[in-house]
């Protein structure tokens, strides 16, 4: 072992019964750059978790890109449409939905809803996946009742549960023995739950020819087009090349578009709280010169022995400047055992509960990234050292003639 890494071994260690003050301030060193490091990783996987989390709930209950056209006219020959769309190797699938605004009521309420008729067999969406009670089921059942899938919001609204007869009617203008309202009985097959209210809280789901009969839409007509892609990195590529393929009157736009107030919090959640975090570990570094200072001021008779046997400047130098980066390796590694504790403790027992309308889910999700594990290292072992070599160019530069004189 080389005199320098020997010398600040001994040093750090602090077994001497003159340094237990030294020993104190070289804890709370390793406890600041500890806190500060566990605090930025825990942050850093917070904010990956929220927008894991929010991308797979937005990606997985939204179509990826949706064709509309520019007013409220329906999209017509909505079968050579699909026929189009299928000759783009980027899309896995497509569907044609029905969508339209009505009234449905329960037992005991009422409430207006957004219709939405989809493919029997399968929506383009994952929407199984967020299946919470009952099933996802469209087809009618044995009494003929056609099934309807709706959020858990809406269903709590509607004081609705799973085999539960909604009523749902439309009417255009106003009700008059001219324009009576069409009227069609659901059974409530399955509730779903998100956590984001704007899909949680008006959508109900039914095959696509009970939404068309409900809403008085030929069968060769559709209101939107839904696309899923295979690959979410082809969205936005995909959506340009559609408005600039369909052109007039067809409209083209993005899952990100469509959805960019929720994408933007998301955004700035994960822009602004790293760098306020960071300031903690900034603060924990610089904390490192007033402790490596004591220590070289604590030395300074070892300096000055040190010096007249021969010792280099350069020696002395490392020796103060390892023993600073000894504390942030220390805290370091107590930093990301505290942040992977964390980590298992979230996953495991969700101790971190959120409110599930403000924040769209009910515990803060946690995703650790191995990137951020190595940046958080270099960055804190670079300020650890630049926060060390201060006080250690002091003690290099100590005369030892002062010190055995003078004894400081």
């Amino acid at each position: 072992m080389k005199f320098e890494w020997y010398l600040a071994l001994r040093y750090f260690k602090g077994k001497r019964q003159d340094s237990r003050f030294l020993s104190f301030i070289k804890a709370m060193a390793i406890t600041g750059v500890a806190v500060g490091s566990a605090g930025l990783l825990i942050a850093l996987s917070i904010v990956h978790g929220f927008k894991s989390a929010i991308d797979n709930k937005v990606l997985g209950f939204a179509p990826h890109v949706t064709v509309t056209t520019f007013s409220d006219r329906p999209i017509l020959r909505a079968d050579t449409l699909l026929a189009d769309l299928a000759d783009y190797p980027a899309i896995r699938q497509a569907q044609a939905v029905v969508e339209g605004q009505a009234m449905v009521q329960s037992s005991g309420e009422v409430t207006g809803i957004l219709v939405k008729g989809v493919d029997e067999e399968g929506d383009v969406t994952d929407i199984r996946q967020y299946i919470d009670r009952g099933r996802y089921f469209l087809g009618e059942d044995s009494t003929g009742m056609p099934g309807m899938v709706v959020g858990s919001k809406l269903a709590q609204s509607l004081n609705a549960d799973i085999n539960s007869v909604l009523t749902a009617y439309t009417v255009e203008g106003h009700p008059s023995p001219l324009s009576s309202p069409e009227i069609k009985q659901f059974r409530l097959s399955g509730i779903y739950q998100t956590g984001i209210g704007q899909f949680d809280d008006i959508f109900a789901l039914v095959a696509r020819p009970h939404a068309q009969q409900l809403l008085q839409v030929p069968g060769d007509q559709a209101s939107v087009m839904e696309i899923k892609l295979g690959n979410p990195a082809d969205i936005q590529p995909l959506k340009e090349q559609l408005s600039s393929d369909l052109g007039f009157p067809y409209f083209t736009q993005s899952i990100y578009e469509k959805y960019s107030s929720i994408f933007a919090w998301v955004d700035l959640q994960e822009e602004t709280i790293p760098f306020v975090i960071s300031v903690m570990i900034i603060v924990a570094a610089f904390n490192l010169i007033g402790t490596v200072l004591m220590m070289v001021l604590e030395r300074t008779r070892d300096i000055g022995i040190l010096k007249t046997m021969g010792a280099s400047d350069k020696s002395i130098r490392w020796v103060f400047l390892l023993e600073g980066l000894f504390v942030a390796v220390v805290g370091l590694i107590i930093g990301i055992a505290i942040s992977l504790l964390f980590t298992w403790l979230q996953t495991t027992y969700h101790i971190i509960p959120l409110s599930e309308e403000n924040y769209y889910m009910a515990y803060a999700p946690t995703e650790p990234h191995g990137l951020d594990f190595l940046l958080v290292t270099v960055v804190t072992l670079f300020l650890c050292s630049l926060s060390s070599y201060l006080p250690a160019r002091i003690a290099s530069k100590t005369d030892p003639l002062k010190v055995i004189a003078y004894g400081r």
